[in-house]
């Protein structure tokens, strides 16, 4: 056989074996979030607190205590993630926050919120108004799927 017809059959088993490959971490990925969820939902408590200022920025600059730094992987240390600085009762902590609710927390407002460790899960309560957002703007891609009815 040629020589491009080898090639192309090692080029073709190489990416079955990367597809199979990230389909097992995958799995183990998805049963170890499923065991952190269980965990997080068994600590869980709902706290009144007034939340002053939300953010995102690097674990290093967030003003979290060190055990919680050490505990981090390294390429989490570099990324931006969500952090809520709180009062709970007299005391003014830094929080972090799930990035699914984090467009959600209201600043310069209380509210109830379910809170596990120092991880902000939900937002049950808010006294006052909720803010109307603005809907936000779409891409170009979209409104060319929009408009083609895809």
């Amino acid at each position: 056989m040629a020589w491009y017809v080898w090639l192309m059959i090692i080029i073709t088993v190489v990416i079955v074996a990367a597809a199979v490959g990230l389909y097992f971490l995958g799995k183990k990925a998805e049963k170890r979030k499923v065991e952190q969820d269980k965990a997080i939902a068994a600590s869980a408590q709902t706290i009144s607190m007034l939340i002053i200022d939300k953010k995102r920025v690097k674990l290093k600059d967030a003003g979290l205590p060190q055990a919680v730094l050490d505990q981090t992987p390294k390429y989490m240390r570099r990324a931006k993630t969500p952090v809520v600085k709180v009062k709970v009762g007299p005391t003014i902590t830094t929080l972090l926050c799930a990035p699914e609710i984090f467009d959600d927390v209201p600043v310069k407002k209380e509210v109830k919120a379910v809170v596990s460790g120092l991880y902000l899960t939900a937002i049950k309560g808010q006294h006052g108004k909720k803010e109307v957002k603005a809907p936000k703007k779409k891409g170009f891609l979209q409104r060319m799927k929009d408009k083609s009815g895809m």
